[in-house]
């Protein structure tokens, strides 16, 4: 190629991995027009259709899926010589996103949200607080939060903390409901928990107690929504001790025979790890979780 133009070549990554137009200019902070105007120009200095146009968004043709490994090459390139040759490794400016599932995203990255503003004023913080998995391979964020760790990709990644889980309750319900003794007392009330279709990762799947069968009647995709029912009495609910040990509203049931332990990750792409503003971000994640052990672990 006579002209190639790196821009364009961001544009196709931009659009491959998001599939709009739309989409794909949001993450380049340009606008559609000129987000097509470079798919445009390197189709046509390759020779080549990148894209089939279907109702659905773009979808890469065969000679777009060949350029896709060799275009992430030369972006992993490109970062590497932003970050080892240029100042961009010692300046604590530009965006930071973090993908973490809802409650921990909600209850422990949200609160941290000030501590960074005041520490590095020039970076801007996105935090991806929701119910499934960011593609950190897509680059549908920097950092990551997981609850188990990355199988494929360059990714690399390190175990942020366990974490246990117990099983609770609002005292309206309990005072309102058979008495539980035991484990087999369960099966007589009323529970809440994910929609099993739903699940996006088989760690969430509490319910899994072969001595007693109990139904889940009350079901959400979002921890936040099932943690909101159990306060307002709505059943038993298996809920991280680090969101709702420290809820007033919340008593724990059975806390010596039900017990759960899960693990989260911290995962970064293995291009952007050494940036300044990813390791001050994950710095303070981690220092954050391993300073309040006891809230993850307990004694």
């Amino acid at each position: 190629m006579a002209e190639f133009n790196w821009n364009d070549l961001r544009a196709f990554l931009a659009v491959a991995r998001t599939g709009r137009l739309s989409a794909a200019a949001g993450r380049l902070e340009a606008d559609h027009t000129t987000v097509g105007r470079r798919i445009a120009a390197l189709e046509a200095e390759l020779g080549a259709r990148l894209f089939d146009r279907t109702p659905g968004g773009h979808v890469l043709t065969p000679h777009g899926e060949r350029l896709m490994p060799m275009a992430e090459t030369m972006e992993s390139l490109a970062i590497r010589a932003a970050g080892e040759l240029g100042e961009a490794d010692q300046a604590l400016t530009g965006v930071v996103r973090i993908g973490a599932p809802e409650g921990f995203g909600s209850h422990v990255i949200a609160p941290l949200m000030a501590t960074l503003a005041d520490r590095h004023p020039e970076l801007e913080i996105q935090l991806v607080a929701m119910p499934g998995l960011v593609n950190l391979t897509k680059r549908e964020a920097d950092i990551a939060v997981t609850l188990s760790a990355p199988r494929e990709g360059r990714l690399v990644s390190r175990r942020l903390t366990d974490y246990r889980l117990s099983l609770y309750a609002a005292p309206a319900y309990l005072n309102a409901r058979p008495p539980i003794a035991g484990r087999a007392d369960m099966r007589d009330h009323r529970f809440i928990g994910y929609i099993d279709d739903l699940l996006y990762a088989p760690e969430l799947d509490y319910m899994d107690a072969p001595d007693v069968e109990v139904t889940v009647r009350l079901q959400s995709s979002n921890l936040i929504a099932q943690l909101e029912a159990c306060k307002a009495g709505a059943g038993l609910c298996v809920l991280p001790d680090f969101m709702a040990a420290c809820e007033p509203g919340l008593v724990r049931v059975l806390p010596q025979a039900v017990r759960l332990e899960r693990s989260l990750w911290l995962v970064t792409h293995a291009d952007l790890r050494r940036l300044a503003r990813i390791r001050a971000v994950t710095s303070l994640i981690i220092d954050a979780v391993r300073g309040d052990r006891k809230r993850f672990v307990g004694t």
